[in-house]
């Protein structure tokens, strides 16, 4: 309703801004509003929260905080790679890598399951649709990655392993449209060449490579280069946690 113009009017200066005007007693009251994109979703409780399997990092400082991360990247991954290659030295066992890959996502989904009950928000803010394709994509490259030794030894799995810096460069192009220079394509090249002389040359297995083989575990590394381009995406796009992500 439109009060008398004697008395009062009501202006909008600017969007999200609601300005109470008073002409016979010359006040202002200013009420401003927070667009959409400046609120912080409630799920987030400090821009500066690191929370790493239910452990809150923000204590420690940066430097400690980044230690911290790549030191259990490091080791999980060390300790994986060496119980990987344990199973398929097993005698029969390199057939069955499809199967390895469902105990090992049943695991996962059961690890999952607890991780979701230790945290307090459990909503799920990235769409499902977005959840499919990375669920495919990553039982498709474990299952193919593991299906590879049964073709090709260890050794030169990792040698192609240790190109997959170079297919996620690509995927970011294309899909988050990021953009390298030279000195980032550089060290992706050197980085990938160094790993790739330093497993020749630790190796003591003459590499095999079997063409099909390098056919399964080229196209595991083909969808490790769209799988963390399209979470990394989603995750800034919907504002997914970490944890929802698992």
């Amino acid at each position: 309703e439109k009060l008398t113009e004697d008395h009062n009017s009501t202006e909008c200066s600017e969007p999200g801004t609601m300005d109470l005007k008073f002409t016979s007693s010359r006040k202002y009251i200013s009420i401003s509003v927070p667009s959409k994109s400046q609120a912080m979703s409630p799920h987030i409780k400090s821009v500066d929260d690191v929370v790493v399997l239910g452990m809150n990092l923000s204590k420690f400082s940066k430097p400690t905080q980044f230690f911290i991360c790549v030191s259990g990247v490091f080791m999980f991954y060390l300790i994986y790679g060496y119980l990987q290659e344990l199973i398929f030295s097993v005698e029969g066992f390199k057939p069955f890598g499809w199967y390895l890959t469902l105990v090992q996502f049943g695991f996962y989904s059961i690890f999952g399951l607890i991780e979701l009950q230790l945290i307090q928000d459990k909503r799920r803010r990235i769409p499902g649709k977005t959840y499919m394709i990375i669920a495919f994509l990553t039982v498709g490259t474990m299952g193919l990655s593991n299906t590879s030794l049964g073709y090709l030894n260890y050794p030169t799995q990792v040698i192609f392993k240790c190109c997959k810096l170079i297919p996620v460069m690509i995927g970011g192009v294309f899909i988050q449209g990021k953009r390298y220079n030279i000195v980032d394509v550089s060290a992706a090249l050197c980085m990938s060449l160094g790993l790739i002389w330093f497993t020749l040359a630790d190796s003591t297995v003459a590499p095999n490579f079997n063409l099909t083989g390098v056919v399964l575990i080229s196209l595991a590394l083909c969808a490790d280069a769209v799988i963390g381009n399209v979470q990394e995406k989603a995750m800034k796009l919907h504002n997914g946690s970490n944890s929802e992500m698992v």
